[in-house]
């Protein structure tokens, strides 16, 4: 049953992902969606305070400021693929966070892997490579696309693993709402890099904005509360993962309502991709059984 956790978190972050794509369009650059998004994410983090759990220390305050550092460079990196990028490339590439999360926990925590998973992490990562395939579709910031959704996975990854090992020691319903208290602390650094301030936001382009950093914040509430509650972060990511299953298929049934240009891809593009959700869900079926 905790497998819902991450289940759920992927139909939400592609929601959201959707919204924030439609209101880069519009003229909001990154980093005043980190802003608003990492706001927006930290008031619903609040909302975990009833989980209980146990004040470990003043001396101990690092940990939960470190994570929040991890946190924030992931999100803003994702923001910043997306807005530049396509949200049916930037979506898949990141799901590598699985194969990186199951390296980082066995080389840091020596935690065991299991042979099935990684079968499932190696199908996950060639079934990414398929549904990033562009073909002859010109793409002009497809490496920087891809760079800075790697390293959206590099960060999360690193932050996944944090929480699944120190959240036993806080408590979800302490280390969450502090950890997210420190990001958007942190993200009051963004104010020098905005293009213009939020008041000067274009009208039209409030609603997908507001849409999207909704989204972004209860998906990193239902997928944070699952690793904090049940560890797993291996597993986790990859049931996780299947959002880039969920991105390719919004793009072309549901594009259009975001005003999505991503439904143009040729036919070539579409086959690949859609063999690379077939293993994507072989992936998913090896973890679930």
């Amino acid at each position: 049953m905790h497998l819902l956790f991450p289940f759920v978190a992927s139909l939400l972050y592609v929601t959201g992902i959707l919204f924030v794509k439609r209101a880069a369009d519009l003229g909001v650059g990154p980093w005043r969606t980190s802003f608003v998004a990492n706001i927006l994410t930290a008031i619903a983090f609040t909302s975990l305070w009833f989980l209980g759990g146990t004040w470990p220390g003043w001396q101990h305050l690092w940990q939960p400021a470190l994570m929040a550092l991890f946190f924030l460079a992931g999100q803003t990196l994702s923001f910043i693929a997306v807005s530049r990028g396509d949200v049916s490339i930037a979506t898949p590439v990141m799901g590598i966070k699985i194969i990186l999360v199951a390296l980082l926990a066995g080389m840091l925590f020596q935690e065991p892997i299991s042979q099935t998973l990684w079968v499932a992490a190696g199908l996950s990562t060639l079934s990414l490579a398929l549904l990033g395939y562009t073909g002859q579709q010109q793409h002009h910031h497809l490496a920087f696309t891809i760079t800075t959704s790697g390293l959206a996975s590099l960060t999360f990854a690193a932050f996944d693993v944090l929480v699944s090992k120190w959240a036993q020691e806080w408590g979800p319903g302490r280390l969450l709402p502090v950890l997210m208290g420190f990001v958007a602390l942190y993200s009051l650094a963004f104010l020098p890099f905005f293009k213009e301030p939020l008041s000067k936001i274009p009208r039209p382009a409030w609603t997908p904005l507001l849409l999207g950093a909704l989204f972004i914040a209860l998906q990193a509430v239902a997928m944070v509360t699952g690793l904090a509650l049940y560890g797993e972060a291996a597993a986790m990511n990859v049931v996780y993962s299947c959002r880039g299953l969920w991105s390719v298929a919004a793009v072309w049934l549901v594009g259009h309502w975001f005003h999505n240009r991503e439904q143009s891809f040729a036919p070539a593009v579409l086959r690949a991709r859609l063999i690379g959700a077939a293993l994507l869900t072989c992936a998913i079926v090896l973890v679930l059984l």
